[in-house]
């Protein structure tokens, strides 16, 4: 008797044990989202907004919801444990180098509509079998909330402002998620790219007289005209450029503004960067008001060129560090005479995203040029090395 109630309890303990952290079913709500500190199938984290949260120690199967957080998990190399995307990625597949390079993405499961402020689709979450669901740009309320609803670990990352490349808030958010996903070495090696990118860049312009420089046509909830622009353009602050629009105040944390065209008449910039999201916008606007446009130094002596859009779902921060070679390419030649900013920008989507992305990139905006509104045309690989 004593020989059968021993083999019962040690059947019990083995059948426990082989259910912590393992079933991707509903029958693991409870173990998902509230294991014991004891726990040998969990580890605890702390997200963004402070949230303390268990998740599987070995994570399989994710999800990324909210603004930026599929790119994090492409750039992590994790492409293969997501198993849902949201409606806004699948539909919008453009401008988006992470989702250019992995177009496999495509063919997953739709687990909600996408956007900021957008919630997921609970029902199609479950379906899924997430381990871990990634979020950027949710309350702590939110988290808890979707959690709570779905027994499925809600882990919230941020971008940070990215006033540079080298942001700590977006950096923990990859080490974080590297640290979950079994991805921390791959987590530093990218912050140790972006640095080094940043670093070179800072460098290469670091004591030169800047001339006056104006962005036009950035990207914010949808794509704007020549008035809309950027106080701390990340591209300028790297290369030391003086922006003309620094000395203006905005309220938006990506530094967002829009200015009237008569103070950017009086400013009147040696140098015109068209973010190409709004280029069709601008192109428009001149057949309209084309002595507005001519009454422009930087029009009138050539030296207006597009640069890739990089605020698309999010800051894509490849493409951001690309605008940043081609532009120190236009401004200071010399120091920039051995890139070749389409090729650097291949180097560098390769890097993040695992693919060379920049002709896709360049044949829906434009890509790298001078702009001639005339024509409406971008004069491709300008400038040339001298």
């Amino acid at each position: 008797m004593r020989k059968a109630l021993a083999l019962l309890v040690i059947l019990l303990v083995l059948s426990t044990a082989g259910c912590i952290g393992t079933s991707t079913s509903s029958s693991s709500k409870a173990s998902v989202s509230s294991p014991t500190s004891s726990s040998a199938g969990y580890i605890t984290i702390t997200d963004t907004l402070g949230r303390t949260v268990k998740v599987p120690a070995n994570v399989s199967r994710i999800v990324a919801v909210g603004p930026g957080a599929l790119r994090i998990l492409v750039y992590l190399n994790a492409t293969d444990k997501v198993v849902g995307i949201e409606e806004l990625e699948k539909r919008y597949p453009y401008g988006r180098p992470y989702v250019l390079a992995h177009l496999e993405l495509l063919n997953l499961p739709v687990i909600g509509p996408g956007g900021p402020g957008k919630l997921p689709d609970m029902e199609a979450l479950v379906k899924v079998h997430p381990q871990v669901i990634f979020w950027v740009f949710a309350s702590k309320e939110t988290a808890d909330e979707v959690q709570e609803k779905t027994g499925i670990p809600v882990v919230v990352l941020s971008y940070g402002t990215l006033e540079n490349f080298t942001d700590e808030t977006f950096f923990k958010s990859l080490l974080l998620a590297g640290k979950i996903l079994g991805r921390e070495e791959r987590a530093r090696e990218i912050i140790k790219f972006i640095r080094e990118q940043q670093a070179y860049l800072e460098n290469l312009t670091k004591g030169l007289e800047s001339p006056k420089v104006y962005l036009g046509g950035i990207g914010y909830k949808g794509a704007h005209g020549i008035t809309s622009t950027s106080v701390y353009y990340t591209p300028f602050t790297v290369l030391h450029l003086d922006n003309i629009a620094s000395k203006l105040t905005s309220t938006n944390r990506h530094g967002w503004i829009q200015v009237d065209k008569e103070w950017l008449l009086k400013e009147d910039p040696d140098y015109i960067f068209i973010d190409e999201g709004g280029l069709k916008i601008i192109l428009d606007d001149y057949r309209s008001n084309p002595d507005f446009y001519n009454s422009l130094k930087a029009v009138r002596e050539g030296n207006l060129y597009g640069v890739l859009p990089y605020n698309f779902y999010n800051t894509n921060i490849g493409i951001a560090i690309a605008d940043t070679y081609y532009i120190g390419k236009v401004i200071y030649p010399e120091r920039f005479k051995n890139v070749n900013p389409a090729e650097k920008a291949d180097e560098i989507f390769t890097f993040l995203v695992g693919k060379p992305v920049y002709r896709e990139l360049a044949k829906e905006f434009g890509g790298f040029g001078k702009i001639n509104l005339a024509s409406g045309n971008v004069t491709y690989g300008l400038p040339t090395n001298p």
